[in-house]
């Protein structure tokens, strides 16, 4: 069978290493199941986050050209760019606990069909205000996704294999901008039916997460016990160990403000401030990177959307990289910290220097810091809450921190002057960074927590 061919080569990836204080699955039938729940659930998942993300963040390639089209400020593109991070963050929380409580598939899928039709609108924009309220609905039709997504793995994956898993459909992030990036750069030199390329660049890339919600009805599986791609047996083991590790996580009160203490704990907190930091040196970095790379060497659009892969390539090595370390040492805090330190290094060493090579290398490591921390990063919550109060915890992470993603764009539109140019925004975002790795030291794991 497919699942028992596919063991040899995923089990060294997938099985981790024994951790004190934890009870990995190890028999066949466990191996068996990880690997037919990584076979068919990650890859789809990290396909609907790559839509996602090139919807999300195509904007900085199609302001190559959109800006001078609509007369936009510095200031006006890095507002309209962030203000999408204000409509995701007013409906985070709740629609992220509606894959808690209702149905994964059913609202992945409402998410899907919204988002890429608002991204295929984007194709129609004339003026900076109507530019402000598409993004704006963007982000509103998005929330949830990502957090959803993250809530989605906790009910097919145990504690210990969380982050191998959050690594793999992370890689969407890095493999978006790799082929995403050359694919802008070439349809912003087309003028199809007298349209701007940039105009086909938001209808070409925002139909597929149309067609994908449509799919996602009929292809996800909401629990295991639905999963028709299992035996009984399998079923029955799998609901087994996710029924016993919720039982020995901890549980809180019900009702809403026993949810709210339950969430607005100090470490939840750090993580929320934590993932600001680290957000708003994310954003601030992606959505101007082409601008700035092209302001510095004045190379076509096309040969500045492959120079903006690099920090990708680098990303995706990294994400995997921290991501199966992680899971294999049990360790969490340090796996995400030096990501974020390697950002907030590679920005200060690219506004230091001026030299070429320096400058390549800076834009590597920052790349590799912003999106290798997130595996790890993202398996700690759950060291601290289970069911609702997991889920609502991830949603407020996700809302409150995703708002650096309109903070930093904002503030390197704001921080640009004619004389010294990008340099004190980039030198901000390194400082962001900084604090993000500062919040997530201070971060204490509990002691009944192995990984």
């Amino acid at each position: 069978m497919w699942d028992v061919t596919l063991a040899p080569v995923l089990d060294p990836i997938l099985v981790p290493r024994m951790v004190p204080g934890t009870v990995p699955i190890l028999d066949d039938l466990g191996r068996r199941i990880r690997t037919r729940v990584l076979v068919r659930v990650v890859p789809y998942l990290l396909l609907l986050y790559f839509v996602a993300y090139l919807d999300r963040v195509n904007i900085s390639y199609a302001a190559l050209e959109m800006r001078h089209d609509l007369g936009l400020t510095d200031s006006q593109y890095g507002f309209g760019a962030g203000i999408f991070f204000f409509g995701y963050f007013l409906f985070e929380i709740p629609g992220t606990l509606m894959v808690e409580a209702w149905s994964a598939r059913k609202w992945i899928a409402r998410i899907l069909v919204g988002w890429g039709l608002v991204a295929c609108a984007m194709a129609l924009i004339k003026t900076a205000r109507q530019f402000f309220w598409l993004r704006f609905l963007l982000g509103a039709a998005e929330a949830g996704f990502f957090p959803g997504l993250v809530v989605y793995l906790s009910h097919w994956f145990r504690v210990e294999d969380r982050a191998r898993a959050f690594a793999f459909f992370m890689l969407a992030v890095p493999i978006s901008n790799i082929i995403g990036a050359p694919v802008s750069g070439l349809l912003l030199g087309v003028h199809w039916g007298g349209l701007a390329g940039w105009r086909w660049l938001f209808l070409l890339e925002g139909l597929p997460a149309i067609v994908l919600g449509v799919v996602t009805i009929y292809f996800l599986t909401d629990r295991p016990r639905d999963a028709h791609w299992l035996t009984a047996a399998e079923k029955e083991y799998l609901q087994e160990a996710l029924a016993r590790e919720s039982a020995e996580a901890p549980h809180h009160g019900s009702g809403g403000w026993a949810l709210a203490r339950a969430v607005l704990r100090r470490d939840i907190l750090l993580l929320v401030l934590a993932y600001f930091g680290i957000v708003t040196t994310s954003y601030g970095f992606s959505l101007w990177m082409p601008t700035v790379v092209k302001s510095l060497t004045g190379l076509p659009n096309f040969t500045v959307s492959l120079l903006a892969t690099l920090p990708y390539v680098a990303g995706g090595i990294c994400t995997a990289v921290t991501g199966l370390s992680s899971d294999r040492t049990g360790e969490r805090r340090f796996h995400t910290i030096v990501p974020m330190l390697m950002a907030a290094v590679g920005l200060f060493a690219g506004v230091a220097s001026s030299a070429p090579a320096v400058r390549l290398l800076s834009l590597a490591l920052v790349g590799a810091g912003i999106y290798g921390f997130m595996p790890p990063f993202w398996a700690m919550p759950r060291w601290f809450l289970s069911g609702a109060a997991g889920a609502a915890a991830v949603g407020l992470i996700n809302s409150v921190g995703c708002l650096g993603g309109f903070a930093g764009p904002y503030l390197m539109g704001r921080m640009k002057t004619g004389a010294t140019g990008y340099g004190p925004g980039l030198a901000a975002l390194g400082a962001t960074a900084t604090f993000a790795a500062v919040m997530v030291f201070l971060v204490r794991r509990p002691a009944r927590s192995a990984v």
